[in-house]
């Protein structure tokens, strides 16, 4: 039935239709304490009196496509550059009574929602246009805005209601070597890039699809330690399942298949980074008795206890 209102005569008339379709973004991140923190633009004055925030995003404009419209609507209301998933929810919110730009109409918003993540080195949340719906962007506490305690539209509510992080499930391969004069380890440190920055972990990564682990450890090796290494028997199958931001920026669930190898290098081999601007920024023999002392990865955990547990074994 058609929505109508009275005007000056008495007399019933149809309201004005209004259809608007927007696309908005989900952005998390883990904090700067590990807590995560979601992306959000504050309504202004002209849209309403209250306080109340919002996913970053808006209007898509005739013709455009909608994931390009919320890298536009993003940097516009926070200043920051967005990545944007492919897939997407779909709201549709009808009132046949809203007030909207200073008159009453028959409203129908539909809304599509990315999940959306920014590199760690974005700078601070600006809103870069002046004098238009958003007042400011800020990366608020998760906790607080699925609390109620930081007052949201309904928007962020129904996003955060199915939102889940996106799953990643890597395989790598990783290099145990051992140095017998002074018994120390090669590690390597992983970089502000990378997930768990400043910890140390063992040479090796990602085994691209439809390569050989084997040859994808002796790569690793060589990017990260400029050594090329000899890859033995399998020393342990391990895995670590977390959830937190990847280097990308996006928020992930990630699953981590680690296949631990045990390696030789050269005699009188001198490891050095040679992949710049990647997840490893240092590399070093450390002898055992400094292990304790520094940050480790729990796969350099699983490689001393297959060690140990092998050299029980014989």
């Amino acid at each position: 039935m058609a929505t109508r209102n009275r005007g000056r005569s008495g007399r019933r008339r149809k309201l004005p239709k209004v259809q608007r379709v927007g696309a908005y973004a989900v952005i998390i991140r883990a904090g700067a304490a590990a807590e995560p923190e979601i992306l959000l633009s504050r309504l202004s004055e002209k849209v309403t009196p209250e306080e109340r925030w919002t996913l970053p995003g808006g209007g898509i404009d005739h013709g455009e496509d909608p994931r390009d419209a919320v890298v536009r609507e993003v940097y516009e209301e926070a200043g920051v550059p967005v990545e944007v998933g492919v897939e997407a929810r779909v709201y549709s919110v009808h009132q046949a009574k809203a007030w909207r730009l200073g008159r009453r109409v028959n409203s129908h918003a539909i809304r599509i929602v990315y999940d959306g993540w920014v590199p760690h080195d974005a700078p601070e949340p600006q809103t870069m246009e002046v004098d238009g719906s958003t007042a400011e962007a800020a990366w608020l506490p998760l906790a607080a805005v699925t609390s109620g305690e930081i007052p949201t539209s309904p928007l962020v509510t129904d996003a955060l209601e199915v939102h889940k992080p996106s799953r990643m499930q890597r395989l790598a391969a990783y290099a145990f070597i051992t140095r017998p004069s002074d018994d120390a380890i090669l590690l390597t440190r992983i970089s502000p890039l990378g997930y768990h920055s400043g910890t140390w972990t063992l040479p090796g990564g990602g085994v691209d699809f439809g390569e050989q682990p084997r040859e994808a450890l002796v790569r690793e090796v060589v990017e990260e330690c400029g050594l090329t290494c000899e890859v033995g028997a399998v020393l342990d199958v391990h895995d670590v399942n977390i959830t937190g931001t990847a280097p990308s920026g996006r928020h992930e669930e990630f699953h981590g298949v680690h296949l631990i190898f045990a390696a030789t290098v050269p005699d009188g081999a001198n490891p050095r980074v040679v992949e710049q601007n990647g997840t490893t920024d240092d590399v070093r023999w450390v002898p055992r008795a400094d292990l304790e002392s520094l940050p480790l990865l729990d796969v350099v955990q699983a490689a001393l206890a297959a060690e140990a547990s092998k050299s029980g074994a014989e």
